[in-house]
């Protein structure tokens, strides 16, 4: 029976019952009351425990947005020494520290994160999944995030915080002489730990988007929501990464002083804006998109009608993440760059517009055509396209390399960001919470309120941020701390700074509406705003199991669409109604046609990722203050309990092989390989961690672009006895993991722990024979960059080979304990795919470091 046919089949059955409707309600209220149970967060203390998806969401959504007020504050005391000339109110130093970490939280604790987090709390419902395929891991990347921004966030009450801008430009941020204290090393480091949080979700939200789609919902058939999840958190992918590789760099020279940012030394500080700008304008739409994503849900509900374009505004939207790789330079056009380079990245930001307006088309199209139903969403949503219009605009002028000239480093810069930023990301925000509110408290906010909260915001900002363009062709710089008085521009500045005050107590209505007791006020009525997508079919109040029965999906506004489909969902006659063995399930399917593959028991409630993520947080804070063996005490902690999470979280061996999910459809508990969520995520990660590997070695090339000799001159490089010796052991232990999936799929157990212990033991001698090359020949790292750059790479691949050799131990400590069979082989094959990559990136090492500088006529 083909795909179309068993789909088929199957709503004949949804659509016939077999039961009177007496003895169907008593099922229907059974199965509810096993689900309940299993899916039921912990009470007390063992709350903060919870990993479901409804309450980690939750806890990050306001954690971002307490950052944003903090954040918020520090705006305000800016605008507030600003407001008129040659003020004290804060002094120089103190304004440093303060517009750095204003910038800092808005751009990585805030902006970035709370894409996520919103993500967390409605893409399972979105997709009628129970929760995502990796609840822990969501859970340890929220840890992360608020021991990262506390950390952050908490240097400025010490006098410690970071203090020279957001982007922190070496050498001025590399050397002690310029920058003393620790407030870089805490920006490096702590903004480092929340990049693994970043990453952590992305990972999440992709597997989550790809295999955890209800039957039937076939890629073209997505929620537009789910499909811009999908673009953002792959650009994560590719943008996080090199900024910590950056970070990487940049630390080394702080702690050790090699000298990547040193011009004395061969080092060049135009690296650090290449790394940090792959990440920083590719970020800008990071922040963007899921913005426009909300948009793409807000306004189909109030237009009453699908939306229109529904393969264009796809298109754009993968278009938009894909050249917005190609604009990093659009920062630089001040640096010197060749004309070439400037003519090219000029024409890829004008380019960009391009599917920028066709979303902003596909919105207007929409309403134009539809009955629009006037909301306090859709005010915002209004105001939203109108900044954001504005906004794109100025982008459009400072493309232009010889605009942005005049205007690099002005006021004009600040406006245009802002109206970028606040248009196109925080009014749809707003919009976004007065939209779901109701899914995620079951109550909605007041109109009145709304109302007020969007005049203020909308004024304010335009009165704070419009005399900005103006200020800042007249010649009024970034980043003063005071003006003088003969410099014109203190009537402009007063403006600002009293538009800045209206537009935040038009925020703050909006806390207050939020936060308001609402012990009195009676619950939303079920789909409040008569929306057509499969997130409106919680119930009011929720219920803590994500989706009563996993749905069949043909249209893409089910609950308008198909024919009594809440009825049908309600009763539970779809797939997995029931909760029998008293497990979390959720369904795995296919990435292109969304058919079911298996039935995924996901882990419940632990403390282990809050306690990985603070001992994963205590590494980078003692690193931070050079308290080293506190830091490798740390981190062996770290490791232990990440195994600790793994061995007991991870990897369950079913009591049987298969279940019935109703319908007639039986699927296995247990997959292996490509068919399991465990190895897309290896190989998400894994691209995530070849991305940041690359960034290390386009830095070395970038090295041999701007030096006549490289190596120099009188400098060996790390010859080729060693590294040729590291290469081979790491394709003997290559073979050996490929060995060992193989031998143990055959029932041949004992030769596949010998080939487990071997790799574990063959990789750990191609790290040290990799190591063992630049120290036997003499680099000095701190000498001149040739030699730093070369020990980072090999201690890069190191680091991985031992990673990769711990792996393989764990398997052999799973196959002797009878948790790794021939059946259930999740683990060997993840790390077979992870040494994939392991020989890749040595490979690469080696070519590098060896024969690139044989082949370039060097040392």
């Amino acid at each position: 029976m083909s795909n179309a046919e068993a789909k088929a089949a199957a709503l004949a059955a949804v659509h016939a019952g077999s039961l009177d409707p007496a003895e169907d309600a008593a099922i229907q209220k059974a199965q509810e009351a096993r689900l309940e149970a299993v899916w039921a967060s912990p009470k007390g203390w063992r709350y903060w425990s919870d990993v479901n998806n409804t309450s980690i969401g939750i806890w990050y959504t306001a954690t971002s947005f307490a950052f944003m007020l903090f954040a918020g504050v520090l705006g305000l005391m800016i605008r507030t020494q600003l407001a008129v000339p040659d003020n004290d109110f804060l002094t120089a130093a103190f304004y440093n520290q303060v517009y750095t970490l204003h910038g800092t939280a808005m751009m990585f604790l805030f902006a970035v994160p709370v894409f996520e987090a919103v993500a967390i709390i409605i893409l399972p419902q979105m997709l009628g999944a129970r929760d995502l395929p990796f609840p822990r891991l969501s859970a340890f990347g929220y840890w992360c995030f608020l021991i990262g921004g506390i950390f952050v966030c908490g240097s400025l009450f010490f006098n410690s915080a970071p203090d020279s801008g957001w982007f922190m430009y070496p050498p001025l941020t590399t050397e002690e002489r310029f920058t003393p204290g620790y407030g870089a090393d805490i920006w490096l480091l702590g903004l480092s730990f929340i990049e693994v949080a970043s990453i952590a979700a992305a990972v999440e939200l992709i597997v989550g988007t790809l295999k955890c789609r209800p039957p039937g919902m076939r890629l073209n058939l997505m929620p537009l929501y789910a499909w811009y999840v999908l673009v953002v958190a792959t650009m994560i992918l590719f943008a996080f990464p090199p900024l910590i590789a950056g970070d990487i760099l940049f630390e080394l020279e702080r702690l050790f002083d090699w000298p990547f940012f040193d011009p004395t030394r061969g080092g060049d500080p135009m690296l650090w804006q290449h790394l940090f700008w792959i990440f920083g304008h590719p970020e800008v739409y990071i922040v963007f998109l899921p913005a426009i994503a909300l948009l793409a849900m807000i306004v189909p509900t109030f237009a009453q009608r699908s939306l229109l374009g529904y393969s264009w505004i796809v298109l754009a939207a993968v278009g938009t993440g894909f050249l917005s790789f190609g604009l990093w330079a659009h920062h630089m056009f001040t640096t010197g760059l060749p004309g070439i380079s400037l003519g090219f990245f000029s024409a890829a930001s004008e380019a960009v517009a391009i599917p920028t307006g066709v979303q902003i088309f596909v919105f207007l199209a929409t309403l134009m055509t539809g009955r629009v139903i006037y909301s306090i969403p859709m005010l915002f949503v209004s105001g939203s396209l109108a900044i954001f219009v504005l906004g794109g605009l100025t982008g459009v002028m400072v493309a232009m390399a010889p605009f942005d000239w005049q205007a690099h480093d002005t006021y004009f810069v600040v406006a245009h960001l802002h109206y970028v930023l606040i248009g196109g990301m925080l009014f749809p925000l707003v919009a976004g919470a007065y939209y779901y509110f109701p899914l995620a408290f079951s109550r909605q906010l007041s109109a009145r309120l709304g109302r007020w909260a969007f005049w203020l915001m909308f004024v304010g900002f335009n009165t704070a941020f419009l005399p900005m363009h103006w200020s800042g062709l007249v010649g009024m710089p970034r980043r003063v701390w005071t003006y003088p008085e003969a410099l014109g521009l203190g009537t402009a500045n007063m403006i600002s700074s009293i538009g800045a005050f209206v537009f935040a107590a038009g925020f703050l209505v909006v806390v207050f509406d939020v936060l308001r007791p609402r012990g009195k006020q009676p619950y939303a009525p079920r789909n409040p705003w008569n929306a057509g997508t499969l997130e409106w079919l919680a119930e009011m109040p929720g219920r803590d199991w994500g989706v009563r029965s996993v749905p069949i999906i043909t249209t893409r506004y089910p609950i308008w669409e198909q024919e009594n489909f809440v009825e049908n969902y309600d009763a539970g006659r779809f797939y997995m109604p029931d909760a029998e063995e008293m497990k979390r399930e959720t369904m795995v399917t296919g990435v292109l046609d969304a058919e079911p593959i298996q039935v995924l028991r996901v882990p419940g409630p632990s403390f282990m990722p809050m306690i990985a993520a603070v001992v994963t947080g205590a590494m980078f804070i003692l690193a931070t203050f050079h308290y080293w063996t506190a830091t490798l005490v740390a981190l062996v902690l770290t490791v232990v309990s990440i195994l600790v999470w793994l061995w007991r979280g991870t990897s369950f061996i079913p009591e049987k092989p298969t279940k019935d999910v109703g319908l007639g459809l039986t699927l296995p508990l247990y997959a292996s390989g490509p068919a399991s969520v465990s190895w897309w995520a290896m190989f998400i990660t894994m691209t995530g961690d070849a991305t940041a590997f690359f960034s290390l070695v386009f830095g070395y090339f970038f090295f041999f672009t701007i030096h006549g000799d490289f190596p120099p001159p009188g400098v060996d490089g790390p010859g080729l006895i060693w590294p040729a010796i590291s290469i081979g052991l790491f394709a003997l232990a290559w073979g050996a993991a490929r060995l060992a999936l193989v031998w143990n799929r055959a029932g041949k157990i004992l030769s596949a722990r010998l080939g487990m212990s071997a790799g574990g033991l063959l990789s750990l001698g191609a790290g040290g024979a990799l190591l063992w090359a630049p120290y036997t020949t003499g680099l000095e790292p701190s000498v001149h960059v040739y030699p730093a750059i070369v020990w980072t790479l090999c201690i890069w691949t190191a680091l991985h080979a031992a990673v990769g050799s711990l792996m393989l131990f764990y398997c052999l400590a799973r196959s002797l304990r009878g948790l790794l069979t021939p059946e259930h082989d999740i683990d060997i094959h993840n790390v077979a795919l992870y040494w994939h990559f392991m020989g890749v990136t040595a490979l690469v090492t080696v070519a590098t470091i060896a024969l690139f500088p044989l082949a370039s006529g060097g040392a």
